[in-house]
């Protein structure tokens, strides 16, 4: 060997172990001459260079070892030759494209060389043997700290760097269990991970560990540990090799990437090259309500749905075991709620220079909305078919006034074929009756200002010329405003019972009205015959027939009113009418009637208009009577006149029942009563406040109910005062 001849002035002991280091460190070592040629190279440079010691021994580097040679190394030697400083330079082999590191340092001879692949851990630098200060030069050349350990991690020598770091002398330490340093022995669960690694490396294994050492008090350091064991001849543990590499400044970038990892709004992983999860950020930590210990390796797998985890675990293996992209979407569970939401995760393979994986590294999206808007679309697209095919409501979409899809149910309604849709010859303008136009066009109008039209009653002219009531609602297509989409019902069977509806109130109140008459003026009659006949009839007696027989006129009063509305042949009378005196009218005679209830008005409405007194006698009548009727357990009744230059406003306020918000709106139409049951004891047929309403409207007015289930409801007629007196009456 040619270093032996440089080794004469060391001990045997000394050189035998310097050897084993130099043959067994994980970095290829070269000495040169001054001439650049190689005059040793421990094992791993043989490897690196392909070629065994006498092959290489003797020749120049550069022609000799091509897998080196790079301008940037060729430089740095030149520079250490001249400066005999310490030389480090990383570079990409042009021969072999693998990223390389090398340490260089100037010894007696030339210089030693550590050329170690860049994604490796650094452990040793600087080594060179001739004598005892050779290898002591060589010890202290390491970057990190070194130790040399008995199997049972006594200290045998120790470099510099350790002893400065800690500020200790080297004979404190020598003979000292290395797990006992004060580095170490600083945090207790620390120096039990060391005495481990210890006991595993002094049965023959490779340790290597992370650790955060304390040297002092005012230091800490990250340190990447490798245990070594080394062996004689009969294959039995002599010493441990310990280096350790400083990554504080590694470790601090990583915090700070993890700080940033863990801030972003996705969910990130890490696993290792066999798909075992390392590292989950924060948020993804929080997510799961594990901890990051729980989480690792296969731990996560518990919060994926049951239903996906067979497809999760199948699809993971297979891009693991063939390092290809893994993607996929499946559920995972809340920790803190026990819900589960969608995620779509990803995971992409790092590989090394020579395309060896190393890690994973992956993020999990949250796409729960996204799939509940997939969903509802796809179930949307379902309903739609279905509309589209429904045997009752009549579809279709049109430009403008063309109609350019339909469908089955829409052209049987109308008459039409599909020869017909396709020739263009439907148009929903030329189906339109005269009379329609004008409504037809101002429901239309609507879509300039909203998305949908409310529904109209309207008809429709045929194929065949025949007339078709319907319900017409449209709504227009937002990703494209010149179309539209029609609903129409067939309203024929509505209209026809409407119509008959109409016909039997007519007769019945025309019915009922002639034998009533009839009964009041018989009892008019008996009444005054048995008075002349000196017979006393307690006067409750026919004061309660007469109450009865007046409800029964003013239900068919009513009755008679509702069809003359259908027919548009309710009549009015012009007269002037003073509000304040008509209000005060009504009041004081429905006090007298229910003598439980208090009437209270406040504010005065001096104002005469030009109206039908008895029809606006009925609105206050209603509205008081309904006040007092729908508010049984209550005891009074609240009116507020207020009168403006242009508007006159009655509210009736009650502290009664109450409506249902969703019903205030349909109380106005003819026949409609609340659905409660408490209102429904309560007699009527829903007819007054249909009655009360047009009267409103014929008046140019507006009537609107504010209310509340148990605490009431306040009604507000407001009627213009100009209007009133200049309409139509």
């Amino acid at each position: 060997m040619a270093l032996d001849k440089r080794t004469r002035g060391v001990t045997s002991a000394s050189r035998d172990t310097l050897i084993q280091i130099l043959e067994t460190l994980p970095d290829a070592l070269y000495v040169i001459d001054s001439d650049a040629r190689i005059v040793y190279a421990n094992e791993r440079a043989q490897v690196l260079a392909g070629s065994s010691r006498e092959h290489i021994y003797g020749k120049v580097l550069w022609r000799h070892v091509p897998q080196l040679t790079s301008p940037a190394l060729y430089q740095a030697v030149q520079k250490t030759m001249q400066t005999r400083e310490p030389t480090e330079v990383a570079y990409i082999s042009p021969a072999t494209n693998l990223r390389l590191h090398a340490s260089l340092s100037h010894t007696d001879e030339g210089l030693s060389i550590f050329i170690r692949e860049d994604s490796d851990p650094q452990h040793l630098q600087d080594f060179y043997r001739q004598d005892e200060q050779i290898y002591r030069n060589l010890l202290e050349g390491f970057v990190g700290g070194v130790m040399i350990l008995t199997p049972e991690g006594l200290i045998l020598d120790i470099n510099q760097r350790p002893l400065v770091d800690a500020r200790i002398q080297r004979e404190k330490v020598i003979g000292k269990p290395f797990a006992d340093l004060p580095a170490w022995s600083y945090d207790p669960a620390v120096q039990q991970r060391l005495r481990a690694a210890i006991e595993r490396a002094g049965k023959g294994e490779n340790v290597q560990f992370e650790a955060r050492i304390h040297p002092r008090d005012d230091l800490y350091l990250d340190i990447l540990t490798t245990i070594t064991p080394h062996y004689n001849g009969r294959q039995q543990v002599v010493y441990l090799i310990c280096a350790g590499q400083d990554i504080t400044e590694h470790k601090q970038i990583e915090k700070e990437l993890r700080a940033l990892v863990d801030d972003i709004p996705q969910f990130v992983w890490m696993a290792g090259p066999d798909g075992a999860i390392t590292y989950n950020n924060q948020r993804l930590i929080d997510y799961l309500a594990m901890l990051h210990e729980q989480a690792e390796g296969n731990g996560w797998m518990v919060a994926v749905h049951p239903d996906d985890l067979p497809g999760v675990r199948k699809l993971w293996r297979s891009s693991v075991r063939k390092g290809v992209p893994y993607e996929v979407e499946h559920r995972l569970r809340d920790g803190a709620s026990g819900a589960y939401r969608w995620f779509l995760v990803r995971g992409v393979p790092q590989r090394d220079a020579r395309g060896t994986i190393r890690s994973w590294i992956g993020s999990c999206t949250d796409i729960d909305e996204q799939k509940r808007i997939e969903e509802a679309l796809r179930q949307s697209q379902e309903q739609a078919n279905v509309l589209m095919s429904s045997s009752i409501i009549g579809i279709n979409i049109s430009e403008g006034e063309q109609i350019v899809s339909a469908n089955d149910t829409f052209l049987r309604m109308t008459g039409y074929t599909r020869d017909d849709l396709r020739n263009g010859k439907i148009n929903w303008m030329h189906m339109t009756p005269p009379e329609y136009v004008d409504r037809t066009r101002q429901a239309h109008r609507e879509l300039d200002t909203q998305p949908a039209m409310t529904p109209y009653e309207k008809e429709y002219i045929c194929k065949d010329g025949s007339h078709l009531p319907v319900i017409v609602g449209r709504v227009t297509l937002p990703c494209n405003p010149s179309q539209g989409i029609a609903f129409v019902l067939d309203n024929t069977a509505r209209k026809e019972l409407e119509r008959r509806k109409d016909d039997f109130i007519n007769m019945a109140s025309h019915e009922l009205g002639n034998p009533l008459t009839a009964v009041k003026m018989q009892l008019s009659l008996m009444r005054r015959q048995l008075t002349r006949q000196g017979l006393q009839v307690p006067v409750s007696a026919f004061s309660l027939m007469e109450t009865q027989l007046n409800i029964i006129s003013r239900l068919i009063d009513e009755l008679l009113d509702v069809s003359r509305i259908q027919n548009g042949k309710l009549e009015y009378r012009r007269e002037m009418v003073d509000i304040d005196e008509l209000l005060h009218e009504i009041i004081d005679t429905l006090q007298q009637i229910n003598p439980d209830h208090t009437i209270r008005v406040s504010g005065t409405a001096t104002i005469r208009l030009m109206s039908d007194r008895d029809r606006l006698g009925q609105v206050f009548t209603n509205l008081i009577s309904n006040a007092i009727k729908y508010s049984p357990n209550a005891e009074t009744v609240e009116i507020d006149l207020d009168a403006s230059s242009e508007t006159i406003t009655i509210r009736v306020h009650d502290h009664g029942l109450g409506i249902p918000r969703e019903q205030c709106d349909k109380i106005f139409e003819r026949f409609y009563r609340v659905s409660t049951l408490r209102q429904k004891s309560i007699p009527g047929l829903g007819m007054g406040l249909y009655i009360v309403a047009e009267i409103v409207k014929h008046y140019g007015g507006v009537i609107s109910v504010d209310s509340e289930i148990g605490k009431g409801s306040t009604f507000t007629v407001t009627l213009p005062i100009k209007d009133a007196s200049d309409s139509h009456c």
